[in-house]
């Protein structure tokens, strides 16, 4: 059963049309009916196989206008790294009593950094971690020896992005509350970042499909020349 509001936020949208990214962000916004402040999403359609490893697209990217939320952050750190962590503003620091910790449950972080040498004890947690995507990974730079700067970038709105089985990437590009033109910004940045990650065995048309949407509204789609015109 859909609710009115739903009713009425999905009679908003043509899904027979692809809008421009400026018609898009404004009907996610206008479509937005719950009473907190949504986050919106983007979905990228990828032309790549993920099965395939030379084609599997994963990294990050610092969105030039945040994501609207605290990130609470969690570093692996021994020695003067520890100093340097809390001084960016890390929220939790240590080593084996954090391991502790999370082995008994606790996961109240949204990201995990790790400097190379800690590598070994956040191993012993892999399992944990990983089905939660919060396991350090060089890859998206959470496994650094430059953990201040990792930390900062991570509070200033950092997204990780890896390729499902489907070929799709889903990401936060902000909130519903962000000025139209700040969530244009923070999308152009995250398809450059995907544009600039495509693997060079990928064949075909890249950028197959993107739709945006806030956490409880309607999916509109975006019209993918138009989005790639934005991008520098």
């Amino acid at each position: 059963m859909q609710g009115k509001k739903q009713k009425e936020a999905r009679a908003l949208v043509d899904r027979t049309r692809a809008y421009s990214v400026e018609e898009a962000i404004e009907l996610v916004k206008k479509a937005a009916y719950a009473k907190f402040d949504e986050a919106v999403d983007v979905s990228v359609r990828l032309g790549v196989d993920p099965r395939k490893a030379d084609q599997m697209v994963r990294g990050a990217v610092v969105l030039p206008n945040g994501l609207g939320k605290t990130v609470r952050v969690l570093v692996f750190a021994k020695g003067e790294k520890v100093q340097e962590a809390k001084d960016a503003g890390a929220d939790y620091v240590g080593a084996d009593d954090l391991v502790a910790k999370i082995q008994g449950g606790w996961f109240e972080f949204d990201t995990a950094i790790a400097t190379p040498d800690m590598m070994g004890t956040v191993g012993k947690i892999g399992k944990l971690l990983g089905p939660r995507g919060l396991m350090p990974n060089p890859k998206v730079g959470t496994v650094t020896f430059d953990v201040g700067r990792a930390v900062s970038e991570s509070k200033s709105g950092k997204v990780e992005y890896r390729v499902e089985k489907a070929g799709i990437i889903h990401a936060p590009v902000g909130k519903v509350s962000f000025e139209g033109e700040k969530l244009k910004e923070n999308l152009v940045s995250l398809l450059d970042a995907l544009i600039k990650a495509k693997p060079s065995t990928a064949k075909g048309v890249y950028l197959k499909k993107i739709s945006l949407s806030s956490t409880m509204g309607p999916g509109v789609n975006v019209d993918v020349p138009d989005a790639q015109s934005l991008v520098r």
